[in-house]
């Protein structure tokens, strides 16, 4: 491989994710299933003991990155009130995953839009009250 070649792939390959969204649930493992059946995330690696307690879970977004999550914590260091997560998730295909997240009963709290900017975009609540925004919108390059 020449300089030229190897130093284009370096600057096109994306590394791994280093920001990393987490959110805490009441039904982590319940919150998990919901997640991978009406928005198609992958869990990686689910921590919970023989009472369903998730210490840490990662879940995986077909198009990148991901997001760990785990149950509501009420005492220690890490300390996160269930259903006050918010994200935004690019997905090339939101009028799929739209019907796939309705098709689960996700809460559909935006209805598919275009935006002055060009983005195609919808809003859903999961069962815990947290909001997950879909759409085309990449953002700017850096």
């Amino acid at each position: 491989m020449s300089t030229q070649e190897q130093n284009t792939q370096e600057q096109t390959t994306t590394p791994p994710p280093t920001v990393w969204p987490a959110l805490a649930a009441r039904d982590a493992l319940g919150m998990i299933d919901f997640l991978e059946r009406a928005f198609g995330f992958r869990r990686v690696v689910v921590m919970a003991d023989d009472e369903g307690f998730v210490h840490h879970a990662e879940l995986a977004w077909p198009e990148g990155g991901g997001i760990m999550m785990g149950s509501e914590k009420h005492e220690g260091h890490w300390q996160q009130k269930a259903g006050t997560f918010g994200a935004y998730v690019v997905c090339s295909d939101p009028d799929g995953l739209y019907e796939r997240a309705k098709a689960a009963g996700a809460t559909i709290t935006m209805e598919l839009t275009t935006t002055d900017y060009g983005s195609r975009d919808f809003i859903a609540a999961d069962p815990e009250g947290n909001s997950w925004s879909f759409g085309t919108y990449r953002g700017e390059p850096h």
